[in-house]
């Protein structure tokens, strides 16, 4: 099962998303990527192979896709993804792991991260409102990942925290 393109995965392809704390620039992106194509064209679950994807938005977010219905991911096959990412912070100089984060583009069509109560503040003082595109990195699926990991704040999550 080699890897495949992404458009190829089933909506119901199982998916993790992967956040950089800053952007990547041209070298690191192509660095991180050809990283991650090495890890998935042998990533394997209990000696089967994995029909996999990966892809990559924005300077910023990765995602990981696996076929489920040739074979699952396990814990040890998953916990080989994290430490090929975990491997390659220091040399891209960010973190692609870890939680805490929140994305969404500004008023200039730029990518910004930031915590969950600073987030809060620019809801407060109208920097970020209801129609400000956010990213979900908590989606797990290719359906998700395909159709609303970028979208209007009132659409997501994010929506309870500018409620607030």
């Amino acid at each position: 099962m080699p890897r495949v393109p992404f458009d190829d995965l089933p909506p119901d392809a199982r998916v993790w998303v992967f956040a950089a704390a800053t952007p990547l620039d041209a070298p690191g992106s192509e660095r991180l990527l050809d990283a991650v194509d090495e890890f998935l064209d042998d990533w394997h679950a209990h000696g089967a192979p994995l029909r996999c994807s990966r892809d990559w938005r924005d300077d910023r977010f990765l995602a990981v896709g696996v076929d489920q219905s040739t074979a699952g991911a396990s814990g040890c096959s998953i916990d080989g993804l994290f430490r090929t990412l975990a491997r390659l912070e220091p040399q891209l100089g960010t973190t692609l792991l870890g939680g805490g984060r929140l994305y969404y583009r500004d008023a200039t069509g730029q990518v910004q991260t930031t915590t969950r109560p600073v987030f809060g503040a620019l809801a407060q003082s109208g920097d970020v409102t209801l129609e400000t595109s956010v990213f979900d990195t908590a989606l797990t699926s290719a359906r998700a990942w395909r159709d609303a990991f970028e979208r209007p704040a009132r659409e997501s999550w994010h929506a309870d925290i500018i409620a607030r």
